[in-house]
C-alpha cells in the first residue's frame, strides 16, 4: 500500500513522483541521462541537462537542485570532452537557477551523463498527468522530429542549420512554460488540468499515458502539430528509429489514426524526443491566456493540437484526426 504523502507515484507513468512534506509543500524527484545525441560534448551535456529539469517543469514545479550522473571511458577520450560535458550541464543549471550539489561518476566505454533533479510544488498545484478533463484544450510547447533529425545527422544526411535548431530545441528549458501554466493555476478548481513533457515515449505514447491516468480520449488535429524542418522528408528517407518502431507497437491497439494521416507524419508523432515540450490540457475558455502567458514569456511554440473527450462512443477518425485512449 502507497504511503498517504505519495502524491505522485508509479502507478500512472507520470513524469516524476511527488511526496508531500507539510500542509503546502511538497518534494518532487526525478533522474534522467543518456547516451550522447550529437556529436558536440557541450551541447550534449545542455540537452541532458535540460531534459533532466524538464521532469520537474512537467509536475508545474520549481526545481531547485540536481546530482551529476556521468559515465566516461576516461582512458579512451581526452579530459577536454569530460569537461565540455559537465561545462553544459553545469550552465544549463545556472540558467534554471538549480544549484549543483554534487554527483556520481564511473568509468564506462560509452558517455552517459544527466542529472537527478530535487524540485518543490504545493501539495494542491500538481500538473500531473492523471487529471485531464471532457472539454480541455491540448497545447504543445515545442516542435517534434528530434529523434529523426538527430538520427540523419549521425549519418550524415543532415544539413547544418536544421541540425542547429534540433540543437536549440532540444537544449531549451521548459521552464517558461511551467511558469505560464502556474500563472494560469493548476489543480483542483483551477484552469490547467493536467500536463506532460514529451520523451522518450514519443507524443503519441505519453498522450497515451494521460488518456489512460485521467480515464479520457483524446482528440488530435494532425495538421495543428508543429514539426521541426525536415522531419517529414527525413523520416519518408527511413531515418526513423528502433525507439519509435517500438513505440508504433506499443499504441498499436491504442491509437486510431484516420486514413488520412500519411505513414510519415505518424513516425514523426512516434518518434522519441529528448528535451520535448510540454503538453498542457487547460480549460477551453483559458486556452487563450494560457497561449498569452506562453508568449509573454517567449515561448516560441504554442500550438493547440487537439482536445480531451469523454470515452463513451468514440466516433471513427474524421479527416486528419488522432485519437488516443
Amino acid at each position: 500500500m502507497r504511503h498517504a504523502d505519495v502524491l505522485v507515484g508509479l502507478d500512472t507513468s507520470d513524469d516524476a513522483g511527488v511526496i508531500r512534506l507539510s500542509p503546502d509543500l511538497a518534494l518532487i524527484q526525478t533522474v534522467d541521462f543518456f547516451t550522447p545525441i550529437v556529436d558536440d560534448p557541450y551541447q550534449f551535456g545542455a540537452i541532458a541537462a535540460a531534459n533532466s529539469l524538464s521532469d520537474v517543469y512537467a509536475m508545474g514545479g520549481t526545481p531547485l537542485t540536481a546530482l551529476n550522473i556521468l559515465c566516461f571511458p576516461i582512458k579512451e577520450l581526452p579530459g577536454t570532452v569530460l569537461a565540455d560535458i559537465l561545462r553544459g550541464g553545469a550552465d544549463k543549471m545556472r540558467e534554471a537557477g538549480v544549484h549543483l550539489a554534487g554527483g556520481h561518476s564511473v568509468d564506462d566505454p560509452e558517455p552517459k551523463y544527466g542529472l537527478s533533479v530535487t524540485g518543490t510544488v504545493h501539495p494542491d498545484r500538481i500538473a500531473t498527468n492523471a487529471h485531464a478533463t471532457d472539454g480541455d484544450v491540448l497545447v504543445l510547447t515545442k516542435p517534434l522530429g528530434t529523434g529523426i533529425l538527430t538520427t540523419a545527422a549521425k549519418n550524415d544526411a543532415l544539413d547544418d542549420e536544421t541540425l542547429r535548431l534540433a540543437c536549440e530545441t532540444m537544449a531549451t528549458l521548459n521552464r517558461a512554460a511551467a511558469e505560464a501554466m502556474q500563472a494560469i493555476g493548476i489543480g483542483s478548481g483551477e484552469d490547467v488540468h493536467a500536463a506532460t513533457d514529451i520523451t522518450g515515449f514519443g507524443l503519441l505514447g505519453h498522450l497515451s499515458h494521460v488518456a489512460r491516468a485521467s480515464g479520457v480520449v483524446l482528440r488530435l488535429d494532425s495538421a495543428a502539430i508543429p514539426l521541426l524542418p525536415r522531419a517529414r522528408e527525413l523520416a519518408t528517407a527511413g531515418f526513423t528509429t528502433g525507439g519509435g518502431s517500438s513505440n508504433g507497437t506499443y499504441l498499436e491497439s491504442i491509437v486510431t489514426f484516420a486514413e488520412s494521416v500519411p505513414g510519415d507524419l505518424r513516425d514523426v508523432l512516434l518518434d522519441p524526443q529528448t528535451s520535448g515540450g510540454l503538453c498542457i490540457a487547460v480549460a477551453a475558455d483559458r486556452c487563450g491566456e494560457l497561449l498569452s502567458e506562453l508568449e509573454k514569456r517567449g515561448v516560441a511554440t504554442r500550438a493547440v493540437i487537439g482536445q480531451v473527450e469523454a470515452p463513451s462512443n468514440l466516433p471513427g477518425a474524421g479527416a486528419g484526426s488522432i485519437y488516443v485512449r
